[in-house]
């Protein structure tokens, strides 16, 4: 670091985002992108918006906004675009943290919870998950802290019900909140219809893993209009125009286009289910997966061994070096073609092994 840099930053470890590889072309399994394009409207609605580019973008992100809400089934003010999912967490500690009211959060789970907490010099607790890698719902009762759980979790694809959920926010009626729903398509159950009952409850959500928009950076957060109040307090501090014209314009043709998205999320769920019963079949163990990945171990392949022969094969999976998850790795569902050369060529490693 320069000799310029902030000393408050000084011990900030970044996030580690996915490998993007450019030397050579390899089957991507390891960043949990869709494996179809985005919808053709989704296209066309960007490619109309790119001829007024001129123009600053709608900081209300009115039509997108009006028709997330209706999608949703809640308010216009009840919902905020964002820039990415990352964005609205963000403002979430922003917002409802600070040193006084820390965060709390699983300690395997999607690792920008820690890199937000430490930028918004917000200190936190991290609660071991169980030994299977479930939470416990009972540790988040009355903690007095910004709670904030992924569910479906990353990278254990594991999901809580919309009732265990409920019952964390009751518990913690003084405090908000934040379930981040990044893979609730594919076989989760959505908090939103909660927000009507309880105040306290921040519902996040992204574009880039069901609705094929991982490059476009779309994001929205659902809560109560006065927690939408002080998120949009902070945005407008911040950036007035988080989300680009195109952005908005392909959000938009993505929620008309709200059958191809469904389609696309039954197809990932199949290919999901031939995957996990030919891992199975190899000898792998995994946990329950209700998202487009698979968190998945061999016996006789240390997580960073399988990950290294995978990449030699040109396959790309991610794998964690926290302790209590290193032996696993989690595997995007691809196209069903790729997710066969994933398992053609995992037998040929067991068969050399």
């Amino acid at each position: 670091m320069s000799r310029f840099f902030s000393e408050k930053y000084a011990s900030l470890v970044p996030y580690t985002p996915g490998e993007q590889p450019k030397d050579r072309k390899f089957i991507k399994l390891n960043t949990n992108e869709s494996p179809f394009p985005p919808s053709e409207k989704a296209i066309a609605y960007a490619r109309q918006a790119s001829e007024g580019l001129q123009l600053y973008s709608d900081p209300e992100c009115r039509a997108l906004t009006e028709k997330m809400a209706e999608t949703l089934g809640v308010d216009f003010d009840e919902v905020l675009m964002t820039n990415g999912s990352d964005e609205i967490l963000n403002f979430a500690f922003m917002a409802f943290c600070d040193k006084d009211h820390g965060a709390v959060f699983p300690d395997i789970t999607y690792g920008f919870y820690p890199v937000f907490a430490e930028i918004n010099g917000v200190p936190y607790k991290e609660i071991p998950l169980k030994d299977d890698f479930t939470i416990g719902i009972s540790d988040y009762f009355a903690l007095g802290k910004t709670i904030f759980i992924a569910n479906p979790n990353a990278p254990t694809g594991i999901a809580l019900s919309r009732d265990e959920i409920e019952e964390i926010v009751k518990k913690n009626p003084d405090s908000v909140v934040v379930i981040d729903e990044a893979y609730v398509d594919f076989g989760g159950e959505s908090a939103v219809p909660l927000i009507c009952k309880y105040d306290n409850l921040l519902v996040t959500g992204t574009f880039s893993k069901s609705r094929s928009m991982a490059g476009a950076r779309l994001g929205f957060g659902v809560g109560n209009r006065e927690l939408i109040r002080d998120l949009n307090t902070v945005k407008y501090s911040t950036n007035p125009y988080n989300v680009n014209a195109m952005t908005q314009a392909a959000g938009l043709g993505t929620l008309h286009d709200a059958a191809y998205t469904k389609e696309n999320c039954r197809t990932v769920c199949e290919t999901r289910e031939y995957t996990k019963n030919a891992l199975s079949s190899l000898g792998f163990t995994q946990t329950e997966s209700r998202t487009n990945f698979l968190f998945a171990s061999h016996p006789k392949f240390p997580g960073d061994s399988l990950y290294t022969l995978l990449r030699e094969n040109g396959i790309l999976i991610r794998h964690f070096k926290n302790p209590r998850i290193c032996d696993y790795n989690r595997i995007t569902v691809g196209s069903r073609e790729e997710m066969e050369t994933l398992i053609k060529t995992i037998t040929k490693l067991l068969e050399e092994k």
